[in-house]
Parts: C-alpha cells; structure tokens; sequence
C-alpha cells in the first residue's frame, strides 16, 4: 500500500505541471499586464517600465514561468498584486471557510442521499422509489446559483428565519455561524445529494441481485443482517467513488455559492482576483483546487482497499 501511495503522489506531479503551465498561459493572455493594473491606466509610461522591469514582467514569457516553477517548488506561490499579502497567506486565511462549507455540504449530501438511495432500491418501482427519483433528478438538474436565489428569496426575504448573507467564525459565535451557513450548504449539496441518490440507489439494486444475497437470505439470516453485512458494505464502493470525485468539485463549486452568500472563502476570493486581474492569486487558487482533487482521489483509491478485500495495491 506505502509504494502505491508514492507511486500516485509521483503520478501527480506532471498533472500538476501541466495545470500550472495551463492556468499561467491562460491567466497571462486574459488577464493583461498587472503593471498597468497597479499603477492605472494613466500612469507615467517610464514608471511603468521601471516597475515592470523592477518586477520581472519585461523577460520572455517563458523565463517568468521557470521563475515563478522555481518559486513553487520552494512553496512559493508569490504575492498578490491588490493585496500586501503573500498568496499562501490568502489561501490559508480564506481556507476555514471554504471547508466548513464543503465539508457540511458532503456531510449533507451523504446523510440525505444513501439512506434515500438505498429506501428506493428496497421499495423498487413503489411509490417511494419515485419519490425518491424524482428528487435526485431536481436536485442534479437545479442550477445551484438559482437554488441559492430562492432560498434567499424564501427563508430569508419572505419568512425571515434565517440571515441572507454574511459569515461569523463558529469560534466567536457558534449559532450564529450555524444560521449563517444553513442556505449556503443546502444551496452546495442539493446537486451532490442528487448524484449520490441515483449511485445509491443503482448500486444497491445491483447488490440485491447477486448470488451471494440470495444464498444469505436461504441460510434463514436476519433481513436487517443481509442488508448491513453482506449488501450495504458492497454497495457503498461506489457511492465512495463519486463521494471523493464530488469532494474536489465541491472545493470548485463553492466559488457560485460563497459569492451568492457573501462568505469570504477561496472561491470569493478567486472571483475578486479575477475581476481585479491578479492573476498571481488565480494561479494559486487554481493550482490548488487541483491539488485538492489529486489529494481525494488518492484518498478514495486507498479508502477501496478497506470497503473490499478483495482489492490489492501491489
């Protein structure tokens, strides 16, 4: 198991450079000259040029991406144009945020969607099955920046119960961090229940079908038995799959629902680096959600070897 864990981080590694080669090229071409973007556009032509040359910005393209691949390996992910901080220190101070409500959102996502899942398999073409369909479909197909809309407009405009925006750090006010975080983390996990739902509930219906179900049920087993032991561990496989794929995505797709709600999280921070052009800060982040999502997939690959025995990493 130790090899095969190294084996993926190195793995890893050429994504990573690909990814950064990508988002630097990228961010370069679209973003435009971060020179011009701290001075303003009427700056004096030879104070640009000075701080241009001053910051490296008049080398070839390719000498300032070896530098900033150098600076990388160190750690480094340089500092933001806007801000008098280092990009690390964003990240890490957006951080907190973003994964509480990632993490609340999969919480969700996982506690509503396998036991509906597994409730619609067991009661296959009843009515709670299409109940059960029907919202997973609405809640893969809901775009998540309208759902937020709507339950701003409702719980928060109409009925009152609960705060539109804002953020308070569960440490100072853990209550009102709770009030605060509730739309956003429904808004986040409505689609991920949604997908989770339908794996759930396929898979256990595969699982159902086997031989080896059959032969417990014969031996006379306890149906609660049959479910837990020989179904339910078999099932889950997969459902493990989409949950680590959907935990980097959740990272990604906490961008829409942390600047609906204003929370001050890496997703509203890269949407502000990009309608400030500071691309420094979007490489970043970007480069990190990558890594995040690396990180997961390993962690669910390892995650296979303890849910199936019969999975060996040599």
């Amino acid at each position: 198991m130790g090899r095969y864990i190294v084996r993926r981080l190195l793995y890893a590694i050429p994504v990573l450079f690909l990814v950064s080669l990508v988002v630097f090229l990228l961010a370069w071409q679209a973003l435009g000259d971060p020179v011009v973007l701290m001075l303003g556009q009427d700056a004096d032509p030879r104070t640009v040029a000075r701080l241009r040359e001053d910051l490296g910005f008049n080398r070839p393209v390719a000498v300032q991406y070896l530098d900033w691949l150098s600076h990388l390996a160190r750690g480094d992910l340089g500092r933001s144009f806007r801000l008098p901080y280092g990009v690390v220190d964003l990240i890490l101070a957006r951080l907190p945020v973003t994964l509480q409500l990632a993490i609340q959102a999969l919480l969700l996502a996982i506690c509503v969607a396998i036991p509906l899942g597994i409730m619609a398999a067991l009661h296959h073409n009843r009515g709670l099955d299409l109940v059960s369909s029907t919202l997973a479909v609405l809640g893969v197909s809901m775009p998540n920046f309208w759902l937020g809309i709507l339950l701003i407009l409702v719980f928060a405009l109409a009925l009152r119960w609960l705060p539109s925006s804002g953020y308070v750090s569960p440490l100072e006010d853990p209550l009102g961090n709770l009030r605060l975080m509730i739309l956003p983390t429904v808004t986040l996990a409505a689609a991920y229940a949604g997908t989770l739902t339908r794996i759930a509930r396929s898979s256990m219906l595969e699982v159902l079908g086997r031989e080896y179900v059959t032969t417990a049920r014969s031996k006379g087993l306890r149906e609660s038995r049959v479910l837990v032991g020989h179904c339910l561990r078999n099932a889950l496989i997969p459902v493990v799959t989409v949950v680590g794929v959907e935990f980097g995505r959740l990272l990604g797709g906490a961008v829409v629902t942390e600047t609906i709600f204003g929370l001050p999280g890496v997703g509203r921070l890269v949407i502000d680096a990009i309608l400030g052009r500071d691309y420094s800060v979007v490489q970043g982040v970007v480069l990190f959600m990558t890594a995040a999502a690396v990180l997961s997939s390993l962690i669910v690959d390892v995650a296979y070897a303890y849910l199936d025995p019969r999975i060996r990493y040599d």
